[in-house]
């Protein structure tokens, strides 16, 4: 275990073997190197437990992105096997029964080809698990949006986007097709399923609903849809619901929605990744919140009626927040990645009904991140893992043994001179205990004094995790050019407690930014920082914190504000997802005026004396670029402080061109070496 650092004497840990590797590792590490680094998007175990499927995705500066092809491994050989190479992005790898082919999404074009399946269009193929020629499953005009294999392997179903209008301008709004309305105009979804033996196709569900998520119960007799009324985002926090469709009355049942509408602290829960059990009686699913815990919900079937309740959590541990998948093993054995103290684990949890107590186990102990995971029809379990010294790597565990790891994607970093990680806790101000993530450059030597940068992730709702993630907002890089990096756990962070999360529901802008600050205090105390060489960074809720910092202290020689809020009543109305004002600031701007007021960096700008570099994705819903022009226009304009806005063009919240990814790292580095290091300066 890992012990929090309130001292100057650092506590590494890394594994024996890492350091054992250490005089090994020769290589600085340099914004080039982020491009070589392969990623594992998403990854199937096969049902004998035998071999996994895995898609791979790399950078291409030629196409300016990064797609994903798809890979195979054999568990017991540890031997991979690529099996396409055509950068059609492939993904979602699942096995047909008998474990020999997978079934996978991808986007195949042939220069000239105007029809599906080779015109760009996103189709169902397959291939055999051993290589040879792809074969195009689906051939559906316009493409398919998601697919799921019937577990007997005779039938496909897979879903498809149709343009709706309805409501009283109905007529208006088909007439004129190229505007953008803000209701009533969007696409709904349709499902179909595809006989694999008669090749023939019906249309099965076309309820006027979007579908966000289906998945086709084991025993092939019913649909699991997460839906909602219509293709917005506003409508899916708190609108959408569960329906459970019977292929064979052609009737549609919604799970019982109140243990996580009514009875839950936020009615804005967003629901995703279904999972059936193995006799098809029961369904488990994450309930996502902004502001409150994550949840898991188990609905059961009993004859024609579903009842839901929330599964246990473990004393100390979330549930892993937006993507993270849940799983059966069996019938009574939910699987999820469970978060404390910057650590992922995979956790099984015996269900809990009736007041009954929940059992645990952990599946990978230790100090790593698990990032997603499958589970086999013989319980072996395929999970994407890293820690302090590999990228995400793909490990098989069992029942008994410990995770074996599988691939090793990345062999280069292997010789990476890789930042000194660590545990650093301080107190806050009110007392509170705050942890973060520390790095120092891989030289660093008890005692030095160095520029330091604060590193604020986003979410919220969400936390900065211990394990090494060369990112482009500051970690890894930063450390190869002599920073040390904090990335602190403020107040509102999963994994330290319930209380330590929802302290935040009406208190941003506040408690936060002094468990930054404090944190920035405890490591000038303590040597590490030098207090006349600190930088500040964010991307999303971290580029609204790096906002608030700089208005609220002058510490700061440079920030790097990323996609950041500066006006909260502008947050509420102008992003995609409103519930994420209203729940922090407990309530709308007409009845929280005094508090959208407080937690806006708007009306404190006049106080920024730090040179601020300004990113957005020109596209960006989720924090609109209006929030940083308008900083931009204030530093700029009228407070007379260096800033430079950088907008990328057609990028949205996150961005993904690989130009955009290398501006990002290439721009913050030479803004933090002249403001903080005095490099270049006339």
């Amino acid at each position: 275990m890992v012990r929090s650092l309130s001292t100057l004497s650092l506590i590494l840990v890394l594994a024996p073997a890492a350091l054992a590797e250490a005089p090994h590792r020769t290589h600085a590490i340099t914004v080039e190197d982020y491009f070589t680094v392969s990623g594992i998007v998403q990854q199937a175990i096969s049902p004998d437990g035998k071999y996994v499927a895995y898609t791979e995705g790399r950078w291409q500066k030629s196409t300016n992105d990064r797609k994903a092809d798809l890979w195979v491994v054999e568990c017991d050989r540890k031997k991979t096997r690529r099996l396409t190479f055509d950068r059609a992005n492939d993904a979602f790898p699942q096995w047909s029964s008998d474990s020999k082919t997978i079934y996978f999404l991808g986007r195949r074009k042939r220069e000239g080809e105007k029809q599906p399946p080779h015109d760009g269009s996103a189709q169902v193929w397959r291939v055999d698990r051993d290589g040879g020629e792809l074969f195009a499953v689906t051939r559906v005009a316009g493409g398919i949006q998601a697919f799921d294999l019937a577990p007997d392997g005779k039938s496909l179903f897979y879903q498809v986007g149709v343009d709706r209008t309805d409501g009283e301008w109905k007529e208006l709004k088909q007439r004129f097709k190229d505007v953008e309305y803000g209701h009533g105009a969007g696409k709904v979804s349709q499902l179909w399923k595809l006989d694999l033996e008669r090749w023939r196709d019906e249309k099965v569900v076309d309820e006027g609903r979007v579908i966000r998520e289906f998945k086709v119960s084991p025993d092939g007799s019913s649909v699991a849809m997460i839906t909602t009324p219509d293709d917005k985002v506003v409508s899916f926090e708190g609108r959408s619901r569960v329906d459970v469709f019977d292929l064979k009355t052609k009737k549609t049942k919604t799970i019982p929605n109140k243990v996580f509408r009514a009875d839950a602290p936020s009615p804005y829960g967003w629901l995703e990744q279904l999972a059936w059990n193995r006799k098809g009686d029961a369904l488990a699913f994450n309930v996502i919140f902004d502001g409150y815990p994550a949840e898991i919900v188990v609905a059961r079937r009993d004859a024609e009626n579903w009842t839901s309740t929330l599964l246990r959590r473990p004393p100390g541990v979330h549930v892993h927040g937006y993507g993270s998948p849940v799983h059966w093993d069996g019938n009574a054995h939910v699987l999820f990645l469970g978060e404390s103290k910057g650590r992922v684990r995979l956790t099984l949890a015996l269900e809990a009904r009736e007041g009954s107590p929940s059992d645990y186990q952990v599946k990978t102990p230790g100090d790593v991140v698990a990032e997603a995971f499958s589970v086999s029809a013989n319980g072996c379990l395929a999970v994407v893992m890293n820690a302090a010294t590999h990228t995400p790597d793909l490990f098989l565990a069992g029942r008994e043994q410990r995770p074996v790891r599988l691939t090793n994607l990345n062999p280069q970093v292997d010789t990476w001179k890789l930042p000194q990680l660590s545990v650093v806790s301080w107190k806050a101000p009110d007392g509170t205990p705050v942890e973060g993530i520390l790095e120092l450059p891989p030289d660093y030597k008890k005692g030095e004094n160095i520029p330091l940068v604060v590193a604020i992730h986003g979410g919220p709702t969400t936390a900065d995790r211990f394990h090494l993630q060369f990112w482009i907002y500051g970690r890894t890089l930063l450390p190869a050019k002599g920073y040390a990096v904090l990335c602190p756990n403020y107040r509102g962070s999963t994994g330290y407690g319930d209380k330590f999360l929802t302290d935040l529901i009406g208190r941003e802008n506040d408690l936060d930014v002094e468990d930054i600050l404090s944190g920035v205090d405890h490591l000038v105390k303590e040597g590490i920082a030098d207090p006349e060489r600190l930088g500040v960074m964010g991307w999303s809720n971290g580029g609204y914190l790096t906002n608030c910092c700089i208005t609220k202290s002058n510490r700061f020689k440079a920030a790097s504000s990323g996609a950041g809020i500066v006006d909260t009543v502008m947050e509420w109305g102008a992003n995609d997802e409103p519930a994420y004002a209203i729940v922090f600031k407990k309530g709308f701007p007409w009845n929280q005026p005094d508090l959208y007021r407080k937690t806006s960096p708007t009306y404190a700008l006049d106080k920024i004396r730090t040179p601020t570099l300004i990113h957005v994705g020109g596209s960006d819903e989720r924090c609109p670029p209006g929030h940083s022009r308008m900083l931009y226009r204030a530093l700029k304009e009228y407070v007379k402080v260096p800033a430079e806005l950088l907008v990328y063009p057609g990028e949205e919240h996150g961005i993904m061109k690989y130009s955009s990814r290398e501006a990002k790292m290439r721009w913050d580095l030479a803004w933090f070496d002249r403001h903080i290091l005095g490099k270049g300066k006339k």
